[in-house]
């Protein structure tokens, strides 16, 4: 449980879910995290931010928040995103506002965390940034929620350019793709005993995963042990993309 002594490390959406274990996750390995998120929350050894990601303001002083007060930054996790279930829709469906508000959380807020971010590491002589992706990104997995799916998509395709753009300075850039996470996030589909089974039936492992099992796949790609991984996709889905 000490893999990350020394790291100091910026979590976003850290109030709940993935982004919150993956804070905790990081503070009992060792590292001093902050943790972002526009819900004021409080975390064990988590230095809490109030910021809202599309706000390039607000994440540009929590980078500076963070930086001050651990003196540089050596991991940034871009995970804050929405799913907006009940108006997320097949594309013919669905409505432009929808789609802006999606794109503006999950896609404009992981340039601009990732932009503040690389900038924070490039300070640090290098680092790592893990951006958090989703299957339907990857696949037509969900083509009722188009707006989602396009967003994660573009989130793959950034961390690509960050990964090749910054290999030479010394900053790795990976992608965890967790498959269906107990979360928040989703609890709309949790709250439906017969979608969560039917979901469940077509996941290998048979059960949705939890968010520490994800945390623990960032703690090794954050590590040291991943000095040779970047531009990688790391599923932790119950082998979901496999079938």
């Amino acid at each position: 449980m000490e893999r990350l002594v020394g790291k100091r490390a910026l979590v976003t959406g850290a109030a709940s879910g993935i982004g919150r274990a993956v804070a905790e996750r990081f503070a009992a390995e060792g590292a001093r995290v902050a943790g972002v998120d526009r819900t004021p929350f409080t975390a064990p050894d988590v230095l809490a931010l109030k910021a809202d990601v599309t706000d390039e303001g607000a994440v540009a002083g929590a980078f500076a928040a963070a930086t001050d007060a651990f003196g540089g930054l050596d991991v940034v996790v871009v995970n804050a995103a929405i799913q907006l279930f009940g108006r997320d829709a097949l594309v013919h469906e669905l409505d432009a506002g929808v789609w802006d508000a999606t794109h503006a959380v999950n896609l404009r807020g992981a340039f601009l965390t990732a932009k503040h971010g690389v900038r924070a590491l490039l300070a640090a002589g290098g680092g790592a940034v893990l951006m958090t992706g989703s299957p339907t990104g990857l696949y037509g997995a969900a083509p009722h929620f188009a707006a989602y799916s396009a967003s994660k998509a573009g989130v793959h395709g950034l961390a690509r350019t960050i990964a090749i753009g910054y290999a030479d300075r010394r900053i790795r850039c990976n992608v965890i793709v967790p498959g269906f996470t107990e979360t928040p996030l989703v609890r709309p589909a949790f709250d439906d005993p017969e979608e969560l089974a039917t979901i469940s039936a077509g996941i290998p492992v048979g059960r949705p995963g939890t968010a520490p099992e994800v945390a623990a796949v960032a703690v090794f790609l954050a590590s040291d042990e991943a000095s040779y991984v970047t531009g990688a996709m790391y599923t932790v889905d119950g082998g979901q993309t496999a079938v």
